[in-house]
């Protein structure tokens, strides 16, 4: 029997989710009202900046009443699915799962699914209260379940019909890497190395840590083994948007870590990078490319997300500038850093939270080119919303080649009030002729297969 709510408690829960709902919608009208006026006094909508040379409108801070808007979580009526591309189909792999962020997919088929959430925290002020609200309403702040799932599709027919707890109790789980019998796990707070048996449904062995992070902020640690073996590499983002807290706090974020596994030792590969998630190699050259989220809180198309190859001891910018040496008047300055930042290489349209990366090789999905597969969670801060989609950027001779494409649409009722899912992770399935992508709203595995 579960324990009963002590007397009263529901009734203060109620009065403060009205409270925190009538907070919302004053900073909503307010913020609408500002919203009209940016709009009054900026003109037309800017166009989306995608590609190698966007056009990113001049930057117009919004200083206190930022623009907040962001969708109702409701996830999938029964038999509704996400919209695929001309030539594809989707199914769900696995559904009624609790806020699934990232896959790994085993060398001999298990799917293990990395379940957590931003935690719930106090409020700063009027406004960030009314961004967390709005941040519960779309099921993106609450209790984690810290936990990573083991899904298994034993007869093949591209459903998983077998669920275990793989490893549980951890910190804000999300990246996941298997190299030579160690399992490794990005939680928010540091890396951990467990002993893996092949084919076990579980983990129950103490973990190792190899390297600790800074928690909180942007707190998603993705990972990605070096193809040698001998490496893994770490995304660490900021604890803040524009480190209005000082560099202090923001040291050793920002960033994409290099750790040697013989050693333990590691290194920052590369900064400047606000929020780097997703982390892939390219085959032809080579190179490690990243997806980065960007800054808030200067227009809807400024500045765009990116996707970007990742020089070793490279500087992108954050946070004194973006998109090369655009420099951000918020922030107090240092022109070294500003003329040593590099240009990223492909602009993915503003504030589309652009989270999940894979490489996705000619053939996976008929009718699509070798190149990157993007899962765009979708945004919160724009007048329009915009991600929300499962895009894809073609690649010729190692670098993006053309126009995105989407892969799965239709995450958002028609109105943008409501949101039935929200892409993150992304990767091969295991036959190589499968997308599997997670979706932390609709709490889904979906599976893209041709038609």
């Amino acid at each position: 029997m579960g324990r009963a709510a002590p007397p009263g408690s529901v009734e203060r829960r109620r009065a403060a989710l009205s409270f925190s709902t009538l907070v919302a919608r004053g900073v909503a009208v307010i913020g609408g009202a500002a919203l009209q006026m940016r709009r009054l006094t900026g003109g037309d909508a800017p166009a989306p900046a995608w590609g190698a040379a966007p056009a990113i409108p001049a930057a117009r801070p919004q200083g206190s009443i930022p623009t907040l808007k962001m969708p109702t979580a409701r996830g999938w009526r029964a038999g509704q699915v996400p919209v695929a591309a001309p030539g594809l189909k989707v199914n769900a792999f696995a559904t009624g799962l609790d806020h699934p962020r990232w896959i790994e997919v085993l060398p001999n088929g298990d799917v293990l699914v990395a379940e957590a959430m931003s935690l719930d925290r106090p409020a700063r002020s009027v406004f960030d209260y009314a961004m967390i609200s709005t941040m519960k309403r779309a099921d993106a702040m609450g209790a984690s379940a810290n936990r990573i799932t083991l899904l298994r599709d034993g007869d093949g027919d591209g459903v998983a019909e077998t669920r275990e707890v793989f490893l549980k109790d951890q910190s804000q789980p999300f990246g996941m890497a298997l190299v030579d019998g160690t399992f490794y796990v990005g939680n928010t707070d540091g890396v951990v190395a467990f002993p893996y048996t092949q084919g076990a449904d579980s983990i129950t062995a103490p973990g190792r840590e190899i390297v600790a992070f800074k928690p909180a902020g942007h707190w998603t640690r993705s990972l990605l083994a070096s193809r040698d073996g001998q490496k893994l590499y770490a995304g660490v983002g900021s604890l803040s948007n524009i480190a209005e807290n000082g560099m202090t706090v923001e040291e050793g974020r920002a960033a994409i870590y290099e750790i040697d596994l013989a050693s333990s030792q590691s290194r920052i590969f590369a900064g400047g990078l606000r929020n780097p998630v997703g982390l892939a190699w390219e085959p032809t050259t080579g190179a490690l490319w990243t997806v980065v989220n960007e800054r808030d809180g200067l227009g809807d198309e400024t500045p765009p997300d990116y996707l970007t190859s990742v020089q070793d001891g490279g500087f992108y910018g954050w946070p004194y500038c973006y998109w090369g040496q655009t420099v951000d008047d918020r922030v107090p300055q240092d022109p070294a850093m500003v003329a040593k930042a590099i240009t990223p290489d492909y602009a993915l349209g503003g504030h589309t939270a652009s989270l999940g990366l894979c490489w996705m090789p000619a053939g996976t999905l008929p009718g699509f080119p070798d190149g990157m597969a993007i899962g765009q969670h979708g945004s919160w801060n724009r007048s329009t919303l915009s991600g929300y989609k499962l895009v894809f950027v073609p690649f010729v001779d190692g670098r993006p080649a053309g126009p995105p494409r989407d892969i799965l649409a239709g995450f958002l009722s028609a109105d943008e009030k409501e949101s039935y899912g929200r892409p993150v992770g992304v990767t091969l399935g295991h036959d190589r002729r499968s997308l599997l992508m997670a979706d932390d709203v609709g709490n889904v595995i979906w599976r893209v297969t041709g038609a």
